[in-house]
């Protein structure tokens, strides 16, 4: 568990994303769940081990089952924006993963299938606040990775947690993604309105402005190249052939090479046949 200010935590540690956690003294909230449900109940008994309050809330910052798979163990309610709220409702009861190649980290475990998904209990459209006895918690709409991601912010310490806005060393998700108002996202991330600003990602804790900037010129030469194959009048399955060209413009482990590929084909075949048909 590792300190950003007074009771502000992040934990990269657990399979699945980078979680945080806020124990104000009048309640916790937890941001996002580890995956593993042994991981999960670990992170949830750490932090009530110096927690005074009696509000507790989870929020998930969008849908991805990476962080959402594990907050049936977390027993808190669970606070999402609106259209993640309306994606869970798409879902089955029970998460079933087998066969499925999408590049996610829950690939790498397969006993997270089966379990049965803890929906959504609060919901907000554009912003939600918390006032429990230290600075305010803002939960806040920014779409781009997907329809309903959110941000955890703090604007008195100058914290942001962003989910996957960002996603530094490995490709980025798109199946459910919009690219143009990803990148005007991004814009307002690298703004001076967050200048000095702590900004934890969902895959990897820190980021800094060169991090968000990269990010944004990897969403760009992914847009221009969509629109091209679009152009061309290309199919689906065309989009593989854009992959070695993105993944040099990533700083990986070379041991992830195929599994990054595997993400990227899949998040580009689903993004090119929802916004170009």
């Amino acid at each position: 568990m590792r300190a950003i200010a007074e009771n502000i935590y992040y934990e990269d540690a657990y399979a699945g994303v980078t979680v945080g956690a806020i124990t104000f003294p009048y309640g916790t909230l937890l941001i996002d769940s580890p995956l593993r449900s042994d991981d999960a109940r670990a992170w949830k008994a750490a932090l009530l081990a110096q927690s005074h309050g009696t509000h507790r809330l989870s929020v998930v910052l969008d849908v991805h089952a990476d962080r959402t798979l594990g907050c049936r163990a977390i027993e808190f309610p669970i606070v999402a924006h609106d259209r993640t709220a309306e994606a869970f409702q798409e879902r089955t009861t029970v998460f079933k993963g087998q066969g499925s190649e999408m590049g996610a980290e829950w690939e790498h475990y397969p006993e997270v299938s089966g379990t049965r998904w803890e929906r959504p209990n609060i919901t907000f459209s554009d912003h939600l606040s918390l006032h429990w006895g230290g600075p305010e918690i803002r939960i806040e709409h920014n779409p781009g990775p997907c329809p309903g991601s959110s941000w955890v912010h703090i604007p008195a310490e100058k914290i942001l947690f962003i989910g996957d806005a960002v996603t530094p060393n490995q490709p980025p998700f798109l199946a459910k993604a919009d690219l143009e108002t990803w990148h005007e996202t991004l814009n307002l991330l690298a703004s001076r309105k967050y200048a000095n600003y702590t900004i934890i990602c969902g895959r990897g804790g820190p980021v800094t402005i060169d991090t968000i900037r990269d990010q944004r010129k990897l969403l760009k030469s992914i847009g221009g190249r969509l629109k091209t194959l679009s152009r061309r009048k290309a199919k689906p399955e065309d989009t593989q052939k854009m992959i070695p060209a993105l993944l040099k413009m990533i700083s990986y482990p070379a041991r992830m090479e195929t599994f990054y590929a595997q993400r990227l084909q899949y998040g580009l075949q689903q993004y090119y046949s929802r916004h170009f048909g």
